[in-house]
């Protein structure tokens, strides 16, 4: 995940911290590296489990040199596994119907 983001608007507040949370946060749920550029928040490279491997502090000028791990799994969102569970439970369910519906008519 690639996260390039604009942070001065938040000023003195929590926010540029509570922004970096939210995209670690995502990079935990969809499994995946987090690559994140803030020109006044927060930069920083994190795992897909969430783990701050490099960064750059608020209003902090530099580079981030590290290696990105990179997972081996399939690139699907939480979203797109759950609904392929579901249609497969779906596709079931209708051949379960035809089957029980076929028995009937054969019965009658």
């Amino acid at each position: 995940i690639v996260n390039v983001t604009n942070d001065a608007w938040f000023g003195d507040t929590p926010g540029p911290y509570q922004h970096f949370r939210q995209a670690q946060i995502r990079a935990v749920e969809n499994g995946l590296p987090l690559l994140r550029a803030a020109n006044n928040g927060i930069s920083a490279i994190v795992d897909s489990r969430g783990r701050i491997i490099d960064a750059l502090a608020v209003n902090a000028r530099g580079a981030i040199d590290a290696h990105v791990p990179v997972s081996g799994r399939a690139l699907l969102s939480p979203e797109q596994r759950h609904f392929n569970g579901l249609l497969i439970m779906l596709l079931f369910a209708l051949m379960a119907s035809t089957l029980n519906v076929r028995q009937r008519l054969r019965v009658n």
